[in-house]
């Protein structure tokens, strides 16, 4: 497997965080608003990517979910502080942040079934 992806990546708190016009709170091209600041590591390449496309964008591998017994993983990158969130954690988490607060994208929930069992 080809690392090229990872010429596309910013450091974003101390993390890696891939994709396609990623900004320092890990908004990309595709999902930009205010409340779009998380990321999330996938794990088929354990790397960070603001969401699905930028992975399908600069990878050379098809996206894996996340099975249901990793639930407990910190595997969800908070954009606005750096706190790396469990995907139980941010699942269950009122679409906020509970290190920081700050709001996330309540829309992402409509792609859990992309990223998680």
């Amino acid at each position: 497997m080809s690392h090229a992806y990872l010429k596309n990546c910013i450091d974003v708190h101390g993390h890696k965080v891939c994709g396609v016009e990623v900004d320092n709170q890990t908004r990309c091209k595709h999902y930009n608003s205010d409340v779009d600041i998380i990321a999330i590591r996938s794990p088929c390449c354990n790397t960070y990517f603001p969401c699905y496309q930028c992975h399908n964008e600069v990878t050379d591998h098809p996206l894996t979910r996340w099975n249901k017994n990793r639930f407990d993983e910190k595997a969800i990158l908070c954009g606005a502080c750096g706190q790396q969130l469990t995907i139980h954690e941010y699942m269950t988490g009122n679409s906020k942040c509970p290190a920081c607060n700050a709001s996330f994208n309540e829309g992402c929930k409509t792609h859990y079934h992309i990223y998680f069992e």
